[in-house]
């Protein structure tokens, strides 16, 4: 039986900013003979079928090294600091708040212990520049079970952009997951109109009425749903209320156009729904109670304008969504607060470049964390 030391620990509730549906991807490892490094990143639980042999042995769903012999035959065993590493570039840069390492399925081939080390590397660097990089520690070295999910609870306030995983002295693991805060970059979003509300930018399907059948986190994912179980689904209700999501937007902006999807929802699409905007103190409908069909991908256009910072959608009397898109724009305000949480979250060095590239004086890379974005502004306003 599978054992998980910390069940439930609060930080798998965030993003795992290592998904590949965000563009998460294994850039470099030393070793993986037995089974692809890659299979850290698949979505799903890892499976194993007994007795399923390929050329290379028993085909496991995971990353899996060879056995690492020693020097000579008088120094067969291997040295305590021979080890193997897998390096995986986030999906999303942000703040890590906890690291899954799960060695499911495997029993007689774990590692013996683990480490979780992370880097911040702006643009796309190569492995060797990788290499090259300054790595600290976020999971220290520690010992690993079987077949288990080890779940390790991170307390630092850097973002990210990379992370490795170190196995000592060889063998497998089977998933991976980073889960964490998206902090995006700014200057990459200034002028823009995208949705504010996806998880790669930094939206967070922050509570919601019921999750009973699946997460309000798929609600704000990358891409289409192509199954039932890829959105949000709610029990039946037996009352006269009725199921929501609150969504914290990317930054404070406008919405100019929603699309509540309810693809693959066939004969439990809800039958209106209705968005609620907030600052944070006042409410504002965004859109009136409409109705929705079933399998569809409903657009609309909305009133400009109302600056607003959460969303809430609100479906009657309940069933199942697919995707929530809210197209919009950064006030300036919104600009500014998703500025600061970025430039303070930045390596020194990397918030130094940053200013220096920009003509900008280094000060404030000192003096941070920074209340007020008026020293960092020309880095990304237009």
């Amino acid at each position: 039986m599978r054992t998980d030391p910390t069940a439930n620990a609060p930080f798998t509730e965030l993003v795992d900013l290592a998904s590949r549906l965000l563009g998460a991807g294994v850039v470099a490892t030393n070793e993986d003979t037995f089974a692809d490094a890659e299979n850290l990143l698949v979505a799903k639980p890892a499976e194993f079928r007994p007795h399923t042999f390929g050329h290379k042995g028993q085909i496991m769903d995971g990353w899996e090294s060879r056995r690492r012999r020693g020097a000579s035959a008088e120094q067969p065993h291997p040295a305590d600091d021979d080890h193997d590493w897998a390096v995986v570039r986030l999906g999303a840069a942000g703040r890590v708040r906890g690291v899954i390492v799960d060695t499911a399925h495997f029993t007689g081939n774990y590692p013996e212990s683990a480490s979780v080390q992370a880097a911040s590397v702006p643009g796309h660097p190569s492995p060797e520049e990788l290499a090259a990089a300054d790595w600290t520690d976020l999971v220290p070295r520690g010992a690993l079970k079987g077949d288990t999910a080890h779940e390790f609870p991170v307390d630092d306030p850097t973002r990210y952009t990379h992370v490795r995983l170190n196995i000592w002295p060889d063998g497998g693991v089977a998933r991976l997951r980073v889960h964490g805060e998206v902090l995006p970059d700014p200057r990459d979003l200034a002028g823009l109109t995208f949705d504010l509300a996806a998880q790669e930018h930094g939206g967070v399907a922050e509570a919601a009425s019921d999750r009973y059948f699946s997460s309000p986190h798929n609600l704000n994912a990358p891409g289409r749903a192509t199954v039932m179980g890829d959105g949000w689904e709610t029990r039946r209700r037996r009352d006269k209320a009725n199921d929501w999501v609150r969504v914290a937007l990317a930054g404070g902006g406008e919405v100019l156009a929603a699309e509540v999807d309810t693809s693959c929802f066939v004969a439990n699409a809800p039958g209106w729904a209705e968005l609620v905007g907030s600052d944070g103190e006042d409410e504002t409908v965004l859109l009136p109670r409409t109705r929705l069909q079933p399998d569809t991908r409903h657009r609309f256009r909305l009133p400009a304008g109302t600056p607003v910072t959460h969303v809430r959608i609100n479906v009657y009397p309940d069933g199942g969504l697919a995707r929530l898109r809210l197209t919009g724009r950064l006030t300036a305000a919104g600009q500014d607060a998703l500025a600061l949480r970025w430039f303070n979250a930045l390596p020194l060095a990397e918030a130094r470049a940053a200013l220096a590239a920009a003509g900008l004086p280094t000060g404030p890379a000192e003096a941070r964390p920074l209340a007020d974005a008026a020293a960092i502004r020309p880095l990304y306003a237009n």
